[in-house]
């Protein structure tokens, strides 16, 4: 009878922790971008450090999508709203230095990467970047970034490869120091994956 009773309980305890592990989502992480190189890309491969759980999990960054209507809110853009991933959303890097930046030229073609962890179902890609005269000394806003995407890549609920690469064309006119916003926003359910990339022009 014990050992019924011990089955029993070993039994719920599996189908609760099953449960939680499908209601819960995000913890399996999901994508992110490697070219350009994102902040947490960066924290996960040791460009930077002292980042926090962002370096286990660089595909985690996730939240609501609708950007640039809807979505984290300004200041909290480059870690999609999750505060465990808040070093991500600083101008400057846990150790106070500048981000590292990707050098880019104005005009040309750029071929963007992302891999992924989970494979969803996929409404598109899009790319923003800062206007010129950008405030860099506050962590990113809506205010700082031209919200129309210079790339804007349909999926149509396709499910991407484990790397996925496309390209398009780096607005002219930009000098000097700015970042990407990376947008993946998901068919299937209320939320999208965000990165961060530092450039220079």
């Amino acid at each position: 009878m014990r050992t019924q009773t011990k089955l029993y309980a070993a039994a719920v305890g599996l189908a609760t922790t099953g449960a939680l592990v499908l209601s819960s989502g995000g913890a399996s992480g999901h994508g992110y971008t490697d070219l350009p190189v994102s902040r947490q890309k960066l924290c996960q491969n040791g460009g930077v450090t002292n980042c926090g759980s962002i370096q286990w999990e660089p595909q985690s960054v996730e939240g609501p999508k609708g950007f640039p209507g809807a979505g984290p809110a300004d200041g909290r853009l480059c870690s999609a709203g999750n505060a465990p991933f808040a070093q991500l959303d600083s101008p400057k890097t846990p150790s106070g230095g500048a981000w590292p930046a990707t050098r880019v030229s104005g005009g040309q073609n750029y071929t963007f990467r992302w891999q992924f962890t989970a494979m969803h179902a996929t409404s598109d890609f899009s790319y923003y970047i800062t206007k010129p005269g950008w405030n860099q000394n506050h962590n990113l806003a809506r205010s700082d970034l031209n919200l129309t995407p210079f790339l804007k890549v349909p999926y149509n609920g396709q499910r991407p490869p484990q790397t996925l690469s496309h390209s398009g064309t780096l607005p002219s006119g930009l000098s000097g120091r700015h970042v990407i916003l990376a947008v993946w926003t998901v068919a299937d359910t209320a939320n999208a994956f965000y990165a961060c990339s530092d450039v220079t022009f």
